[in-house]
């Protein structure tokens, strides 16, 4: 299987990759702090960092983190391993969370949450995830999906990321649109062709003190 020190950031396409500009179209203006959750080895966090002074990726897989840290020998990004929900981040400390592929691999309400409070006030919470298909409703997506795959990879190679995967999915589309409009009122859920979905999520601002 091919990995990160093989195959250069920009012969590189998969599912994931294909959503990345709608991840950095989304970051806010004049973002200056990005943590990537979940950021495997790293090529989200390095797209990234063409845009944004400070990103900090982290991952619960120690040899996706090993991976990313070779791919960074300048050190510009700060790669850390380990969870999330129990790194020492400061709570409120980024203008932008990013998570792609990862969310299925946690649970997602303690997961949404805890990433929204690392955002501060007016910052923005992207991911970009996988949910399963409920079958025979999902048929038109399903059909739709494999269309669109098979003509991307008349022009394109799939790159296999090194990441560990969990397929398939737990949560359907429907329970996971319910769960973030509960827990991030005004969040914005799209489906999307190729088996993924995403949301986006302005945190409000600070309540002004009374």
């Amino acid at each position: 299987m091919d990995d990160g020190r093989m195959v250069p950031d920009a012969a590189r396409w998969n599912h994931n990759i294909h959503y990345y500009r709608l991840v950095s179209a989304a970051l806010p203006a004049g973002a200056e702090r990005v943590a990537d959750v979940g950021c495997g080895e790293g090529m989200l966090t390095r797209l990234l960092r063409r845009q944004v002074p400070y990103v900090v990726g982290i991952d619960a897989d120690p040899g996706s983190i090993e991976l990313a840290r070779q791919q960074d020998p300048d050190a510009r990004i700060g790669y850390q391993f380990g969870d999330f929900r129990t790194h020492p981040f400061p709570a409120g400390s980024f203008d932008a969370v990013t998570c792609v592929a990862a969310l299925h691999h946690m649970r997602p309400a303690p997961a949404l949450t805890g990433m929204a409070e690392l955002l501060r006030p007016g910052g923005v919470l992207i991911v970009v995830g996988c949910a399963r298909s409920r079958l025979p409703a999902d048929l038109p997506w399903e059909a739709a999906g494999v269309l669109t795959h098979r003509l991307l990879r008349l022009t394109r190679a799939e790159w296999h990321q090194p990441a560990p995967t969990v397929w398939p999915p737990a949560h359907t589309h429907a329970q996971l649109r319910r769960l973030a409009q509960r827990l991030l009122p005004g969040v914005r859920y799209r489906r999307h062709l190729l088996w993924r979905y995403s949301l986006t999520w302005t945190k409000p601002p600070a309540a002004p003190p009374r």
